[in-house]
């Protein structure tokens, strides 16, 4: 009885493990000259892949060195925290993010002053 109970346990664990694995999406629009949504919600330790998306014609970019430094990226890529797109271009990374609240802002001339900044709060 004890061996059958284990391996209906294990049966379980196994079962259930993948799923949980998975890691959530998160949708971010980039358009002139905004982030959406903002401020951007995280989980701490929750493994999510983050699908960028430019909605605009021109460039922008999504740079957050701190937090791309602060996480640890499964999937894709942010060199030096920053993820380039060019116009209708989208791009994903997957990472599991550590908790904080950081800044982010489109580095391409006054942008940021435009209002193309924002903040991504992880909890």
């Amino acid at each position: 009885m004890k061996a059958r109970l284990a391996a209906i346990a294990l049966m379980t664990l196994a079962t259930t493990s993948p799923a949980a694995a998975q890691p959530s999406t998160q949708i971010i629009t980039l358009d002139s000259y905004r982030f959406s949504p903002e401020p951007i919600h995280l989980k701490a330790g929750q493994p999510v892949t983050l699908n960028f998306i430019n909605r605009s014609g021109k460039g922008h970019d999504f740079t957050a060195r701190s937090f791309f430094a602060n996480s640890r990226i499964t999937g894709g890529s942010a060199p030096d925290g920053e993820i380039e797109l060019k116009g209708h271009q989208s791009k994903t990374v997957t990472l599991v993010p550590r908790a904080g609240t950081y800044g982010v802002h489109c580095s391409h001339f006054l942008h940021s002053s435009f209002g193309m900044k924002a903040q991504i709060i992880v909890d």
